[in-house]
């Protein structure tokens, strides 16, 4: 009996043990499809294809992503390009951190 006790008392303590390890996991937010962020300087190296530095609307246009809704790109690309020079550089292509309250 007493073994029986002792099994069950391992079995729901690494049960416990389980599901506390996965609470503790970040979660990622729920439109996020499972894809990973790009991080600013390889989203600047994949989009900059004339390499000049930054990018522009033409080639923020021409990103497989934009294809699918350019009206939502175009809208996207003027709301990123915060001082309206028509391209993107990597500081406006950063997001910026949210300050503590």
């Amino acid at each position: 009996m007493k073994a029986i006790t002792s099994f069950l008392a391992i079995l729901a303590l690494s049960a416990v043990t389980t599901f506390a390890a996965d609470g503790d996991a970040p979660k990622k937010p729920e439109g996020d499809k499972g894809k990973p962020k790009m991080n600013p300087a390889e989203m600047l190296k994949r989009l900059d294809t004339d390499k000049d530095g930054k990018v522009s609307k033409a080639e923020f246009l021409a990103s497989p992503n934009a294809k699918k809704d350019e009206a939502k790109a175009t809208e996207r690309f003027g709301k990123m390009d915060k001082n309206s020079d028509g391209s993107l550089t990597l500081e406006e292509l950063t997001p910026k951190k949210k300050k503590d309250a």
